[in-house]
């Protein structure tokens, strides 16, 4: 953590009296079709929860929201019973016998490979996180076809750890790449020249894999040859702390369990789409066609964790998919289980990280194609308006205090506003001598380069 972020974080609440009055909720995984029991996220193994505990409900595989319950310690039954019940009074389900044996997908944890399945990199990259990497490769090694190929990106390692834990623990398994330079696009760039297959699915190394992840993203694929990227549902994976359970309320509720599309080519429900791309998805959970995002320049090696910008290389890459003539489609059922930060500390900086991030991201997409300037001046007036009322924050949100989240929302604001200068300095540096290209870049664009395509 550098200066800045210290600074960041000592300006974000830490109400020590309230940590230790927090309890953790339980994250579970229940399938209306499957009367096994409870699952933790990943689906490897059982459950039997004491206390609060959150499920996320499917039913035949699909999921249909999120319910709760409180469990007792060895009466995992009568949890499960007052999980269903809940279920059926909060959620929208369906009768079990309303989808036939060939559209069931099957129980979690036996996915069905589509016929005639297009081969799947999965990429992940990381940077001296060993702790975190084994739960994530193990759900990613645990799919099997049609992924082909598990790629770890290791961005400029202090030392040769994760190579070693790679090659010891799993062998042929997963590809080990190194990327010299630092920042997550470059890292991503690393793993899309590396990779071998039709499409590229991206994940973060403190995510878990479901076992029907790559299986439902290539669905989505498969459904319309027009679909150059498809995000999918990302859920937390743990509520253990109270920094976890506040960004979750920060973030509000999820992309939702309805599977939606977007496209240049039909009229527009919302203005803002072109520029507000974090509706569609985010960078833990998302799959592009190879040839499209190669295509169309693959990351900005400007954007993104580990450079000044902080983030918004995945915000970039859905508004390029989308400008270049393709659609961009969100598949619920591609559920990835995402370990939050633990801490208020490193979820102020996140939160920071959000702001700064989308202030590059914007300022990434007028640098690629300067037609849209006109444009997002335009719609800043009402951008501004409907960011206001929709992150407007009372005394008190549900069991969150209200000052807390208005203090993120004000780090979050205020990265906003250095987000461009950061993406504008993060280029300068990288364009001075001895900056570096984007090493591993797949058309070998230097920085900074305007991708071509239809101008909005």
């Amino acid at each position: 953590m550098n200066g800045s972020d210290r600074r960041t974080a000592a300006a974000c609440p830490r109400p020590a009296a309230r940590d230790s009055l927090y309890t953790p909720v339980c994250v579970v995984d229940l399938d209306l079709d499957d009367p096994s029991g409870l699952r933790p996220p990943g689906g490897l193994g059982a459950v039997d929860p004491v206390g609060r505990v959150l499920a996320l409900v499917r039913l035949h595989g699909h999921p249909l929201g999120l319910v709760t319950a409180t469990g007792t310690a060895g009466d995992t039954a009568a949890l499960r019973r007052a999980l269903v019940d809940a279920a059926h009074r909060e959620l929208p389900v369906p009768a079990l016998s309303t989808a036939t044996p060939a559209a069931r997908p099957g129980r979690v944890g036996r996915a069905r490979v589509p016929a005639g399945s297009p081969t799947v990199s999965v990429i992940v990259c990381t940077r001296d996180r060993d702790a975190l990497l084994p739960r994530c490769l193990d759900s990613l090694v645990r799919i099997g076809p049609p992924v082909t190929e598990v790629i770890l990106v290791d961005n400029a390692p202090r030392d040769d750890s994760t190579e070693k834990l790679v090659r010891s623990r799993y062998g042929d398994l997963v590809r080990y790449v190194r990327e010299p330079l630092p920042g997550l696009a470059r890292a991503r760039n690393r793993g899309l020249a590396a990779a071998r297959g039709e499409i590229c699915a991206f994940t973060d190394d403190d995510a878990i894999a479901d076992s029907r992840w790559v299986t439902a993203l290539v669905e989505a694929f498969q459904s319309d040859d027009r679909i150059g990227c498809v995000t999918g549902l990302v859920l937390a994976a743990e509520l253990d702390t109270e920094a976890q359970f506040v960004l979750e309320q920060y973030n509000g509720p999820t992309r939702g369990f309805a599977a939606r599309s977007w496209s240049l080519r039909e009229p527009l429900d919302d203005p803002l789409v072109r520029f507000s791309t974090g509706r569609f998805g985010m960078g833990a959970n998302m799959a592009f066609r190879t040839d499209v995002i190669r295509a169309v320049g693959g990351f900005d090696p400007a954007t993104g964790t580990g450079t000044p910008s902080r983030g918004g290389e995945d915000l970039l890459s859905f508004q390029q998919v989308l400008t270049a003539g393709h659609t961009v489609a969100y598949q619920p059922d591609a559920i990835i289980w995402h370990r939050h930060r633990r801490t208020m500390e490193a979820l102020a900086t996140q939160v920071s990280g959000f702001g700064v991030g989308f202030g590059a991201y914007l300022a990434a997409a007028v640098s690629h194609r300067p037609a849209l300037l006109a444009e997002l001046v335009r719609r800043l007036p009402y951008g501004v308006w409907r960011w206001h009322v929709t992150h407007q924050v009372g005394p008190r949100t549900g069991p969150v205090d209200g000052d807390t989240l208005r203090m993120l929302r004000k780090l979050e604001r205020r990265g906003l506003l250095y987000g461009p200068f950061c993406y504008l300095y993060t280029v300068w540096q990288q364009r001075r001598p001895g900056g570096g290209r984007p090493a591993g870049h797949p058309v070998g664009r230097p920085a900074g380069h305007r991708t071509g395509g239809q101008p909005s």
